[in-house]
């Protein structure tokens, strides 16, 4: 997951994706940096978790080449000319 800047501790969070929105992601809740002296040993979360943020790369679709025909032709076919079944 990529790193984002949160807005509350300016440190660097994970952020995961939002669906619908490829650009955009939901920071990883995590605790504010001053925890342990400003609250001592409660559950407290950082201001900017769960906030949704622009992500440093849009989403893009994963893409596969093409392989050519004639290579695939050659790997199906087995060496007396036969197909794999498995």
């Amino acid at each position: 997951m990529p790193r984002v800047e949160c807005p509350g501790c300016a440190r660097q969070i994970a952020a995961g994706m939002v669906a619908g929105a490829p650009s955009k992601g939901r920071l990883w809740r995590h605790d504010p940096t001053e925890r342990p002296e400003l609250f001592g040993d409660a559950l407290v979360s950082c201001t900017g978790s769960l906030e949704i943020v622009d992500l440093p790369t849009p989403g893009v679709q994963l893409e596969f080449d093409q392989a050519d025909e004639l290579e695939l032709e050659e790997e199906l076919a087995g060496p007396m000319g036969t197909m794999a079944l498995f």
